[in-house]
Parts: C-alpha cells; structure tokens; sequence
C-alpha cells in the first residue's frame, strides 16, 4: 500500500498547482473542447481571485514522498444548502488506480463535515465510474444524485451532508 499524503499547499506552492492544471487540463481535453495554444500550452489564466477566496483551500498530493496531484475544496456549489465542493481533483496517471483519489476524498470529507456537493461532467466516463464506486462507502448509501447543466455541460452531481468523520477507504 503506497504511503498517501495530503497536505495544504502554502501560497508559494499555488504555482506547483497552477503547473498541474495543464495536466488537468490536457485530461479535460478529451470531453471538451479545449485547443492548446500557439506554444503548445493551454490557455489558462492565473487564478488569483480564487485562491484569494477564504473558502478556497488548495491541496498538494503526494505518494511514496513524491508530487501525485491536487485538490481543491470550496463554496462553489450549484444546490441549494451545499457548503462545501471539490472545485478541482487530478492524481496524474501514474497513480491512479491506487486508492489515492478515495483516500483523498475521504480525508478531505473528516476534514470538513457539513453539506457537500461533489459534480462531475457526464462525459467524463472515468469520472463517472470513480463516483459511483466510492459514493455509496464514502456517504453510508445517504446521498441524492442530480443532473444538470453547468456550463453548457451535463453534469452529474452527489449532495450528501458528512456530520462526523468519514472513515479512511
């Protein structure tokens, strides 16, 4: 079992995670139109007023001692009653399937009891496959599912409230 660690990233490591969206980024690319730019990056901009929001709180992911993502929990929620929402989740390739994303989630769930709203795109197959496995351990079975259409985009989203800590998967 690979030795997971989650920790908040300081403001001078915004700029690791900032590095990562491209990988986000390029993921993304296969469920939406996204077009890397003329040097062969995508055209992201800094997102400065996001991790100035206090809600906003980044995350660095590393596994065996070495960088495996990020994750970003805030309050850009889409239900009524949600408090808190995973904004961004990448575990670069190499370390999926590993039990890091369910061990993150988990972790992010004991961290931050209250009303959650967790969405993904309905495209995203991956996405959609991770969700269904670990949603019914991570809530007790105690959630709803919702469709709807965020962004021009069919999304799929879990509410679920977490009232204590949610064990470690």
């Amino acid at each position: 079992m690979p030795t997971i660690e989650l920790y908040a990233a300081q403001h001078d490591e915004l700029e690791t995670i900032e590095n990562l969206m491209q990988f986000y980024t390029y993921d993304f690319s296969e469920w939406l139109p996204l077009e890397l730019g003329e040097h062969g990056f995508f055209n992201l901009l800094p997102l400065p007023a996001y991790w100035q929001k206090p809600s906003t709180r980044p995350f660095l992911i590393k596994v065996d001692g070495e960088l495996a993502g990020f994750v970003t929990v805030d309050d850009e929620t889409h239900l009524r009653g949600a408090e808190y929402n995973i904004g961004y989740l990448f575990v670069s390739r190499r370390f999926r399937g590993r039990g890091v994303a369910k061990f993150v989630v988990s972790t992010l769930l004991s961290r931050f009891p209250g009303q959650w709203q967790i969405l993904h795109i309905e495209a995203n197959e991956p996405a959609r496959l991770f969700w269904i496995a670990v949603m019914p351990a991570l809530t007790n079975g105690d959630f709803s599912l919702h469709s709807q259409s965020i962004g021009g985009y069919r999304c799929t989203l879990y509410r679920f409230e977490t009232t204590q800590p949610t064990p470690i998967l």
